[in-house]
């Protein structure tokens, strides 16, 4: 719910200005027993550590990728606004990432790992025969697909795009499209190789370059837009209804493309000092890329139901801003993804990342038991994060919207973001069950189940998108799409956990600890009030305090924001502490220790 814009009492200042681990320390999570126990299981801990000392790694360099990214999203809001003229650009920009997913990215990323640990493990040359072919193979693939794709932009924007852009009024607009369609999608190849790579290093060890590279990325981005505003300035209220010149097209659009590359030029050194001595080969027959290639059919075909939903979705968005002045689109709902996956890319997708090997190995030595154990506790560790996270948005929606959103053309704004924020929270909790969950799946090749369970998510998200958006108006379109991402993964956390669980227990895992989960959910959800709560109250003190003096810039906005988050999260680690929930109080444990020693 939107308690709206702060409004001030006397004269405010003027708004300023301005657009994927220690290894010492106790384990992150319970590994059994009452809440009260002591973990005793010496190789459950060393794990525990090792996984944390390698999700360190990511985790920091994805923190200052999402804080540069932050800078840009903040400079393309305040450059294009957030209605139909900003919607052109976000759309033909999120093309080549979607295109990429959707012809490669599920094969790279969840099928190619556990086959690289394999060949690591069993192959003589320890894989460096396989990493060489699978990298030839995806080189000219994404390579003749990117041409094509090129040459067939008109086409594929017009499956993205409203059926509103067909009309005389936005033909302009849809030809802004397609030309920034064309600047954009070579990114298909860079965002291919850039993964492909990346994954090689992970499989090797070398976790850290893949989450550090994509701030070259955000820098030239900041860049590219820091010229546009100086070049161009921020777009007035009336060229945020219509298109761009060539001259804009131009400069977004190759300097988008530049950002891209770059991050994968930079991952190439690493290769050689993880030991990979890349030599083209082209005898791809005989040599087991054919099993992959059958797993990743079922992978392949995921992705295509996924996107589908996805497809759907920009579709739904693009139709909000073209029709309304007033409307949410596509920037709104990706800009708040941005902000509210913060969590989400910091502590569950490092630890995904860092534990996927090891699920693979524990699938390839038949170790059910120790794979759930992994699992479990890793899931623990990301809720104990997403959680509280969750349940302070409602406080701090408004003043991080103001902060990110509050400037150039987007000034007047921001207060569009703030419902889609708040609806966010829920949808992250259940995208990090299933993700993690997934990687279960993954470990266990178990992937035509994950595809009949994407079915389920897909089918859903359309449905709830559709009925929500064509019963609500435009300035809606971005909430109700968040609602209906939300419903999705709902979904999709509860059967995809239902049914690894059940496969664990037939494969002779130990069943989990009933006890033990419920206690844990009950004390994490005990603390996540305590931090909705007093975040609530802080943010509603502090609001009526600055209304008084009259202030109304994203200035003390940040004020207002360091105030309640410095509360609540003080709140939530008493609050932690007081309920034994060791998933955070070790955390906490380990960064003391580690400060302590510098």
């Amino acid at each position: 719910m939107s308690r709206g814009k702060r409004r001030a009492q006397g004269p405010a200042p003027e708004t300023a200005p301005d657009p994927t681990q220690d290894p010492g320390g106790d384990p992150v999570a319970d590994q059994g027993g009452d809440p009260g126990t002591e973990v005793v299981d010496p190789a459950a801990g060393t794990e525990q550590r090792s996984i944390l000392a390698n999700t360190a790694v990511m985790a920091a360099g994805t923190v200052v990728s999402r804080l540069s990214g932050f800078v840009r999203n903040a400079l393309l809001a305040a450059a294009l606004g957030v209605s139909l003229h900003a919607d052109i650009f976000t759309v033909a920009n999120t093309l080549p990432n979607m295109l990429y997913i959707l012809l490669a990215g599920g094969v790279f990323n969840a099928v190619l790992v556990p086959q690289l640990v394999r060949s690591m493990q069993n192959d003589p040359d320890g894989g460096a025969a396989y990493i060489n072919r699978v990298m030839t193979l995806a080189g000219l693939f994404l390579a003749g697909v990117t041409v094509l794709l090129v040459v067939a932009a008109p086409w594929v924007m017009s499956l993205l795009l409203s059926s509103q852009y067909d009309e005389p009024a936005l033909a302009e607009a849809r030809c802004s499209a397609i030309d920034f369609a064309r600047y954009c999608l070579p990114q298909v190849f860079f965002y291919g190789m850039f993964v492909l790579i990346g994954q090689v290093l992970n499989a090797r060890g070398r976790f850290g370059p893949m989450m550090w590279a994509p701030i070259a990325n955000n820098v030239i981005s900041v860049g590219v837009l820091v010229a546009y505003l100086f070049v161009f300035g921020a777009a007035t209220p009336a060229e945020q209804e219509g298109p761009f010149t060539p001259g804009q097209e131009l400069l977004l659009g190759l300097g988008s493309t530049a950002g891209i590359a770059a991050q994968l030029l930079i991952l190439v050194p690493y290769l050689r000092s993880a030991g990979v001595r890349y030599r083209p080969r082209f005898d791809f027959r005989g040599v087991g890329l054919g099993h992959t290639m059958r797993l990743g059919i079922w992978t392949v075909l995921f992705v295509i139901v996924n996107q589908i939903a996805y497809v759907v979705v920009v579709k739904l968005a693009s139709g909000g801003t073209a029709s309304s002045d007033a409307g949410t689109g596509i920037t709104i709902y990706s800009s708040v993804m941005l902000v509210v996956m913060v969590p989400h890319s910091i502590i569950t997708v490092s630890l995904a990342t860092a534990i996927l090997p090891r699920l693979s190995a524990a699938a390839a030595e038949d170790d059910p038991g120790r794979l759930g154990a992994t699992l479990g506790s890793t899931l623990r560790t990301a809720l104990a994060v997403v959680v509280p996270f969750a349940a302070l948005l409602p406080a701090v929606a408004m003043p991080v919207s103001q902060v990110i959103w509050g400037h150039g053309a987007t000034a007047d704004r921001y207060d569009r973001f703030e419902t889609s924020m708040i609806l966010f929270g829920v949808g992250v909790v259940a995208f990090t069950v299933h993700y993690l969950v997934l990687r279960g799946f993954y470990a266990l090749e178990l992937t035509r189940l994950v595809f009949f369970v994407q079915c389920a998510i897909a089918a859903t998200n359309i449905v709830l998108a559709t009925v929500l958006v064509r019963s609500n108006d435009a300035a809606q379109t971005a909430p109700m799409l968040v609602l209906a991402y939300t419903g999705a993964y709902a979904v999709g956390s509860v059967i995809s956990a239902a049914v690894l669980v059940r496969r664990l227990r037939r494969a002779g895992a130990p069943a989990a600890d009933v006890r033990e989960w419920v206690g844990f959910v009950a004390r994490l959800l005990v603390a996540a009030a305590v931090v909705g709560g007093v975040g609530l109250l802080l943010e509603l003190v502090v609001r009526d305090t600055l209304a008084e003096l009259g202030t109304d810039s994203w200035w003390w906005s940040l004020v207002e924001l360091g105030i309640v988050g410095t509360g609540a999260g003080g709140a939530f680690l008493a609050a932690a502490s007081m309920l034994r929930l060791r998933e955070v109080t070790s955390v906490l444990g380990l960064v003391q220790s580690r400060l302590r020693r510098r």
